[in-house]
């Protein structure tokens, strides 16, 4: 998928909203483990759901592998799902890789060839021989970690390092990568605040956003900051979304919260 191809369909949406897809066995509905493939089922209903208010899904990996072979499974049932039935949403691994040489390459391959994700989540912490070998599959993109929302981001991503903070040298240095324009980045949306900053330093590239919702970050707030001409955002909700209600009725409840966040996507967008 093409970053036009990814706008177009926000414009055609109204919509710039990524739902997470982190299952957890223990908040999903109880009647679904009687299910062959419970992570597989609950995935699909929230699909069925959502997909005509979402464009792009985000399964967490750790949420599978933490399930061994049958997680593994349903993370594949699910992507394969995705692009068979809804080939025009975009689709992220967040994997957070961030390995060298041959491994970092694997790990791309992995994602980006074999399980066919439009995307993949990495960590530049080892600079760009950790980056570069997701950036050489035409039409897919990495997203990078830049500013994250998590109280722990203080204690590296904004310390000046010769008068500029960490996470703007991060976004400098990347731009001189081999295919930097199939970079992503992700940007907290509980750091809204940096925002402005962030687009003097990267004005046209996509943005994922995590932390609207349950992390209490602000959707107006992340607009007015870091909105480009093209959008540029995709907001990611994930327990606002999927566990909207642990009953029967959990697929409705997760399409009425995607409905909520779509209808105030697109009053922003009409502005």
């Amino acid at each position: 998928m093409t970053a036009q191809q990814l706008f177009n369909q926000i414009q055609k949406k109204q919509s710039f909203l990524c739902i997470g897809l982190d299952v957890d066995l223990n908040k999903i509905p109880q009647h679904l483990l009687q299910e062959e493939d419970p992570i597989f089922s609950f995935n699909k209903a929230i699909i069925d759901a959502t997909h005509h208010l979402a464009v792009a899904y985000k399964p967490n990996t750790a949420f599978y592998e933490a399930y061994g072979l049958k997680g593994w499974q349903a993370l594949e049932k699910t992507i394969a799902y995705i692009n068979k039935n809804h080939p025009e949403i975009f689709t992220i691994a967040d994997a957070k890789r961030g390995d060298i040489g041959n491994t970092s390459r694997m790990y791309a391959k992995a994602f980006l060839e074999d399980l066919e994700f439009d995307s993949v989540t990495v960590a530049p912490y080892m600079g760009k021989d950790s980056v570069e070998p997701f950036l050489e599959f035409e039409n897919k993109f990495a997203i990078m970690l830049a500013l994250t929302s998590n109280v722990g981001a203080f204690d590296f991503q904004v310390k000046k390092v010769e008068d500029m903070e960490l996470y703007k040298q991060v976004l400098e240095t990347s731009k001189t990568w081999q295919h930097a324009d199939r970079l992503m980045y992700v940007v907290g949306a509980t750091k809204a605040e940096y925002l402005t900053e962030i687009r003097k330093l990267v004005p046209d590239s996509f943005l994922l956003v995590p932390g609207v919702g349950a992390q209490g970050g602000s959707l107006q707030e992340v607009c007015k900051y870091g909105m480009n001409s093209k959008v540029g955002l995709l907001i990611n909700s994930s327990r606002g979304v999927i566990y909207a209600s642990n009953n029967e009725d959990f697929a409705e409840k997760a399409q009425q919260e995607a409905q909520k966040l779509q209808a105030e996507m697109a009053e922003i967008l009409s502005k």
